[in-house]
């Protein structure tokens, strides 16, 4: 496990891979046709249909390549990881934690960041909360850097 490591459920890798599929199958013939219909109208340096399908075609290559790279280089997390993590906060733990001066407690399931959440208690591992948490056990205390200065968590159980 790399600091740089994506990581993903393994519906979230079938959406990226459906995604990825349709950038390359769908979309790219749609830009490459209102590439060409562009290109008909004429004078291509004062063509704005043709500027705008040709930054339109830059940002999908962008997007395609940044899935490749995600899904060559991510890893799929599976109860077996989980399991092996032994205890400890990883990626695929669910995180119960206290804020220390309250009785505040904060559920979180830890993902990686393309499946973050924050509304659906799904935080990343790469996050300030995420990073504090990583390899920490039941019982151990974190400060996490918030914006208003640090707070402190305890952590109450893991799953």
């Amino acid at each position: 496990m790399t600091d740089d490591q994506e990581f993903f459920t393994k519906d979230k890798f079938e959406e990226l891979t459906k995604e990825l599929d349709f950038f390359k199958k769908t979309k790219r013939k749609e830009i490459a046709e209102n590439l060409e219909y562009a290109k008909s109208l004429g004078d291509l340096s004062e063509n704005a249909e043709y500027h705008e399908a040709r930054e339109a075609q830059a940002n999908l290559e962008n997007k395609i390549a940044r899935l490749e790279m995600l899904l060559k280089t991510g890893a799929i997390v599976t109860d077996d990881k989980k399991i092996q993590s032994g205890g400890v906060v990883s990626v695929g733990s669910t995180v119960t934690v206290e804020k220390v001066g309250n009785n505040d407690r904060k559920i979180f399931d830890i993902v990686g960041s393309e499946e973050s959440d924050i509304d659906s208690g799904k935080i990343s591992i790469h996050s300030p909360m995420g990073e504090a948490l990583a390899g920490k056990r039941k019982g151990e205390s974190v400060v996490v850097q918030a914006p208003r200065g640090p707070v402190g968590y305890k952590i109450i159980d893991i799953k």
